[in-house]
C-alpha cells in the first residue's frame, strides 16, 4: 500500500508543477494520437532493437545496444513529457469564449502600425502552433502582446528588432 501512496503523491506533485495547457479538441486528439503512436509502435520497435543487440553477445562493446538504450531513454523522456501535457491539458469550447477581448483560440486581425500590413493569427497552445497556418503560440511575443486587448487597442510587441505597435482590427472565433 505504501508504494501506491508514494506513486499517488508523486502524481499529485507533478500536477501541481505542471502548467495547464489549453487545446482545441483537434489539438488534444492529435496529442493523444502521438502518445499512442509512441507507446504502441515506437516503444516495441526499440525493445526489439535492444533484444537483437543482446542476442549478439558481449554488451560491453556493443554499439548497437548502446544506441538502442539511448534511443529508449529519449523515447521514454518524450512519452513522459507528453503524458504530463495530457494530464494538464484542458479542451476549450471556443463557443463560450468572449469575443470582446483576445484570449486563447481568438482569431485576431492586426495591422502593423509601422508598415500598414494586415495579418490574421489564431492564438493556440504550443503544440498547435504552426506559422504556415497562421496559428501562433499564445506565449510568443506577439501572442503575449495581444492577450487581453480589444478591437481598436494598440498592442506593443517587443521583438529583437525593437517594439512594434499593432492595432487590433477584428477578434473572432
Amino acid at each position: 500500500m505504501r508504494g501506491s501512496a508514494v506513486a499517488l503523491s508523486f502524481v499529485l506533485e507533478q500536477q501541481k508543477m505542471g502548467d495547464i495547457s489549453y487545446y482545441t479538441e483537434e489539438g488534444y486528439n492529435s496529442l493523444k494520437e502521438e502518445v499512442h503512436q509512441l507507446k504502441s509502435v515506437e516503444r516495441p520497435k526499440i525493445s526489439a532493437q535492444i533484444g537483437e543487440a543482446i542476442d549478439k553477445g558481449d554488451l560491453s562493446e556493443n554499439a548497437e545496444y548502446d544506441a538502442a538504450k539511448d534511443a529508449q531513454g529519449l523515447l521514454e523522456a518524450k512519452i513522459a513529457k507528453l503524458d504530463n501535457l495530457l494530464a494538464n491539458a484542458r479542451v476549450i469550447d471556443d463557443s463560450e469564449i468572449d469575443n470582446s477581448k483576445v484570449f486563447i483560440l481568438s482569431k485576431v486581425t492586426i495591422r502593423n502600425q509601422n508598415n500598414g500590413n494586415e495579418v490574421t493569427y489564431t492564438l493556440v497552445a504550443e503544440n498547435e502552433a504552426n506559422l504556415a497556418e497562421k496559428k501562433i503560440y499564445i506565449d510568443s511575443p506577439i501572442g503575449k502582446g495581444l492577450l487581453g486587448k480589444s478591437v481598436g487597442d494598440i498592442a506593443i510587441v517587443e521583438v529583437p528588432a525593437g517594439a512594434i505597435p499593432f492595432e487590433i482590427l477584428k477578434i473572432s472565433r
